[in-house]
């Protein structure tokens, strides 16, 4: 009877878990394809790292830790789940002969405690300390969950108390279990009313795990199931290289025209808040929160996948207020990719023509004149006239580099001066390096990532034209957005050249000696790590080793490389209105640097970022405290920069 009443039950659980399973996944069976399969053993190697060694977990405490323990302590109670259903199938079964009575009794009662301790600070931390990145979460969902996971360790040291006082579990090796067995003792429960109180308890531990286990489907904590699969079709590929829109559509308003891995992405989403604490756009009081984008996105694929998402579930202004900078991507413990979705969003609105007036005007300006300034592109190379240098043409003879200078550099007055410093410093140090002049256009990297897709194949198409036909060994920019055009969406359309940053070129003519340091005194510095630099295209180090090898001293602020904060211009926001924002990212940045005491100069390696960070400065009053400073100034420090 026993036997019967426990099939009977479990079935009945796994069918309504299994009914539950089958409506929250049967979306993915319908979605679009998503190449995933390349590179099995790097992906098996990636996943095995960010479940095994909780690498992005643990970077921030104390939830990391908490999590680390209630994953090992999930994986030891396993073993009395494994206990129960057993014995349900066949009475006699018994992990005795593997340990069952001894280490792995020990560690079920250890862990049962650690398990509760963890599952209590949890819960302290949900319901009391309130981080701000759970806003918005689903705290009844957590707290449920909680009391699930609190359920089955406690019955089950019910359980094994009922059967040690009864004499049918040996004690020796659980020490917690004991104890409840002595107090059980102490009130009574003896001989056949503790074996009815160990049935009583097996079958109230079987029931909490098989209510778990129906419960799991709806829950967040369903990441149990799909942080693997998750994990292990995580984009592998360059981080800098979007993929293209559909053939059949441009963008993207129902979550069913999202990709399967794309779907999945948003039932495994934990609601963890990482990418909301890390997003300059949330900080700023813009409406965009990734996590709500990512749950709103989630709910209404439940609903109705073929409804539309924008002005529905999701506003306008939330996807044009995103930075792209990634960070939210590079927090993301089950690596969520946040922005393609947004890329996809906005790639619709461009093509529904839903686009405010700002970025359609700068969309004008590149379609007309290749440049977000709206000049004429013959005067694109005219900083060069004031170098007192011959910059050679690479269209007409032969350079070794070629300088893709970039619009801000090109064009903008308060970065123009480090433009024509930078020419000097190649012409000192003996680099045979030419312009394309008025050949080259905007890169097309922010335009893409700001949803027109078009207009960037049309950007991208000249240059690539443009730049075959020169004779070259290498290319250099000082623009991280052009950096990231040039080094991987070109690649994509065909191109294959070695792209170098700046700041990467000045390191090696400092280093062999073709470059003579200038400057005479040492500052205090800190340095700002541009996204499209360093998340994007893993470029950390050159800028530091040149602040080092100046001899300055290099003071980091607490979000720096790969969390460091962005200035709030990429993804097009430099061409949008900002004049909403509680506060701007780059003022928030540059208060992060003034918290750090006495810092001479702000250094910075990207002309947005100059652009600005000096703003920010002026902005807050701060510019007599806090010199904003590019590489190129560092290194010519003692030089005279041409105003």
């Amino acid at each position: 009877m026993n036997q019967l009443l426990f099939w009977l039950v479990v079935l009945f659980a796994l069918g309504l878990a299994g009914r539950r399973f089958w409506q929250t996944f049967a979306p993915l069976t319908k979605a679009p394809p998503d190449p995933r399969w390349s590179q099995p053993r790097e992906r098996l190697t990636g996943l095995l790292r960010d479940v095994g060694l909780h690498r992005r977990l643990l970077q921030r405490q104390p939830s990391g830790i908490l999590h680390a323990m209630i994953f090992v302590s999930f994986f030891v109670l396993f073993t009395a789940i494994v206990q129960t259903f057993g014995k349900g199938i066949d009475p006699g079964f018994s992990l005795a002969p593997i340990g069952g009575d001894t280490w792995i009794a020990l560690l079920q009662d250890v862990f049962a405690l650690v398990m509760l301790a963890t599952v209590g600070l949890a819960a302290y931390q949900r319901l009391v300390t309130k981080p701000a990145r759970f806003e918005g979460s689903n705290r009844k969902d957590a707290i449920l969950i909680y009391l699930l996971i609190a359920a089955i360790v406690l019955f089950m040291l019910l359980e094994f108390a009922g059967g040690i006082a009864a004499g049918t579990v040996p004690a020796a090796w659980r020490p917690v279990s004991s104890l409840l067995a002595e107090g059980m003792t102490a009130l009574g429960v003896g001989g056949s009313s503790a074996a009815g109180a160990e049935a009583a308890f097996y079958w109230l531990h079987l029931l909490a795990i098989l209510a778990f286990l129906v419960y799991i489907p709806g829950s967040k904590h369903r990441h149990m199931f799909t942080a693997l699969p998750n994990l292990f079709f995580r984009n592998i590929g360059p981080m800098g290289q979007l993929a293209g829109p559909g053939i059949d559509a441009p963008g993207i308003n129902r979550a069913a025209d999202l990709s399967w891995k794309h779907q999945l992405d948003l039932l495994s989403c934990t609601e963890c808040g990482r990418c909301q604490a890390a997003c300059p756009a949330y900080a700023a009081g813009q409406p965009l929160n990734p996590k709500l984008l990512i749950m709103d996105l989630r709910d209404s694929m439940q609903e109705d996948p073929n409804a539309p998402l924008l002005a529905n579930a999701i506003a306008e202004e939330t996807i044009w207020a995103c930075t792209t900078c990634r960070a939210c991507m590079e927090v993301c413990p089950l690596h969520i990719e946040h922005v393609p979705k947004i890329i996809d969003l906005r790639r619709y609105l461009v093509e529904d023509t839903k686009v405010e007036p700002q970025l359609q005007d700068a969309f004008a300006k590149l379609q007309q004149q290749g440049n977000s300034f709206g000049k004429a592109p013959r005067q694109r190379a005219r900083w060069t006239k004031a170098s007192g240098i011959t910059v050679k043409d690479a269209r007409k003879e032969p350079v070794d580099l070629l300088w893709f200078v970039g619009d801000y550099a090109s064009f903008d007055p308060r970065v123009q001066p480090l433009t024509l410093a930078l020419a000097r410093l190649l012409n000192r140090a003996g680099v045979d390096f030419g312009l394309l002049y008025d050949s080259e256009r905007n890169s097309g990297n922010d335009v893409r990532r700001a949803g027109e897709e078009g207009l960037f194949e049309l950007l991208a198409e000249h240059n690539l034209s443009e730049i075959a036909s020169c004779d070259f060994q290498r290319i250099m920019t000082s623009d991280p957005h052009s950096l990231n055009a040039l080094k991987q969406e070109y690649r994509r359309l065909g191109a294959d050249w070695t792209v170098l940053h700046h700041s990467q070129l000045l390191l090696g003519l400092l280093e062999d000696g073709s470059l003579a340091p200038s400057q005479t005194e040492t500052r205090r510095v800190t340095y700002h790590d541009p996204c499209y630099l360093g998340r994007y295209n893993g470029e950390y180090e050159a800028p530091r080793a040149i602040i080092r090898h100046l001899g300055h001293s290099l003071i980091e602020m607490e979000r720096s490389r790969e969390k460091s904060f962005c200035c709030g211009a990429g993804g097009g926001r430099i061409w949008m209105d900002d004049s909403a924002m509680v506060e701007r990212p780059s003022e928030n940045r540059i208060k992060e640097a003034l918290d750090l005491g006495e810092i001479d100069a702000f250094v910075v390696a990207c002309p947005k970022d100059k652009v600005m960070y000096s703003a920010a400065v002026e902005a807050l009053g701060v510019a007599d405290r806090l010199a904003v400073l590019d590489l190129i100034e560092l290194v010519t420090e003692g030089d005279e920069i041409p105003s």
